[in-house]
């Protein structure tokens, strides 16, 4: 005779596990009661789905920024999934908000993936939700930002998200690092400052603008002075300090901050997409 399984004992399991009733009233069947036994059936059921699904393209998923208690360090954590019906699922929402909120204790995605999760590995936690879920989760991005002041934003949708971090703290820094991080998300800078930016990106857009304007017929003698004006250009629109910021009325991001707080600086960004 099967095992009777109580309804406390399956709501027990489900709160555990995360899997779905029915799965869990099978493994406590199986397990003939044996809560341990039935949570070690359904991680091997995990394990027999990551390996079917080992292949699969983790092409959506739920981006998420979180900042610690003081706001000194921020990560971003990206958990990845194979369809957008389960990336705007409230469950694989609320995992993935837990995995970023327990990141915040590592600066190595490697030393994450192995610490511990309710009794398993994080990696094993990532297997055991793909048997529940039933598609491939992975961790597509592991970001961390430390500052005297971090602060965040999430994309509606849970698809972008970044982190900047100021100079210091001061009343009203939440406000200033979350509008800067929201410049960030919607405005996509390739680096903070003109200095940032990678030598072989200026020299290419320097060349790029010396063809445009030889196909304009500029004279040669006139190139470098005019391929000067259009890389300052590309500075103001790419760099995140001097982009016009969004929210104001033609002032620089940097203005924008300074105008808040005289004297702080932004001191660098994280921005992450699917």
């Amino acid at each position: 005779m099967a095992y009777q399984v109580k309804a406390a004992e399956v709501s027990k399991l489900r709160n555990s596990t995360g899997a779905g009733m029915m799965d869990c009233k099978k493994a406590l069947v199986e397990a003939e009661g044996d809560f341990d036994k039935a949570i070690e059936i359904l991680r091997k059921k995990g394990q027999k789905v990551a390996a079917n699904r080992a292949d699969r393209e983790t092409t959506e998923g739920a981006v998420i920024a979180t900042v610690n208690s003081d706001a000194t360090k921020g990560v971003v954590v990206t958990l990845g999934c194979e369809t957008d019906f389960v990336a705007k699922n409230e469950d694989f929402v609320e995992l993935a908000t837990r995995l970023a909120q327990k990141a915040l204790d590592f600066k190595d995605k490697e030393e994450f993936l192995k610490s511990d999760m309710d009794g398993i590995s994080v990696e094993d936690k990532l297997t055991e939700q793909t048997g529940v879920i039933g598609e491939k989760l992975d961790i597509k991005s592991f970001e961390v930002l430390e500052a005297p002041f971090v602060g965040s934003y999430i994309h509606n949708g849970n698809k972008i998200a970044a982190l900047v971090g100021l100079s210091e703290s001061f009343e009203g820094a939440d406000e200033v690092a979350k509008n800067v991080s929201m410049q960030v998300a919607a405005m996509n800078p390739l680096a903070l400052s003109e200095e940032k930016v990678d030598q072989q990106v200026i020299d290419k857009e320097i060349e790029i603008a010396k063809d445009q304007l030889r196909q304009e017929g500029k004279p040669e003698a006139m190139l470098d002075q005019i391929s000067k004006g259009k890389l300052n250009k590309f500075f103001k629109d790419n760099t995140l300090i001097h982009q016009e910021y969004i929210m104001g009325e033609k002032q620089s991001v940097k203005d924008y901050v300074s105008s808040v707080k005289n004297g702080v600086e932004i001191t660098d960004f994280v921005r992450v997409s699917l």
